[in-house]
């Protein structure tokens, strides 16, 4: 955990020589957890069916994993919640 709010949550305040990483944010409520494990399940059945795996260890022997350039994710900037700027002393 090194978003600002979890190391001064967790920690009392950000050290001088770290950078805070990641950004807090909140989702709206999507009923229970289990249509997430559920979702996250299918697209796990889906990756083993796409590169002809018959178990979970295979898939990583068989997959390729591709490098992108994109360094920030947009999906979630409606959710970000406003951070306090931090005051020096």
């Amino acid at each position: 955990m090194s978003s600002d709010t979890a190391m001064k949550k967790h920690h009392g305040s950000v050290a001088e020589y770290r950078a805070s990483e990641g950004k807090t944010i909140t989702i709206p409520y999507r009923g229970d957890v289990n249509g997430t494990v559920q979702d996250i399940l299918g697209g796990i059945r889906s990756a083993c069916t796409y590169t002809g795996s018959k178990h979970l260890k295979e898939l990583a022997k068989r997959a390729t994993f591709i490098r992108v350039t994109q360094q920030t994710n947009d999906m979630y900037v409606p959710f970000e919640v406003p951070t306090v700027p931090a005051v020096s002393k």
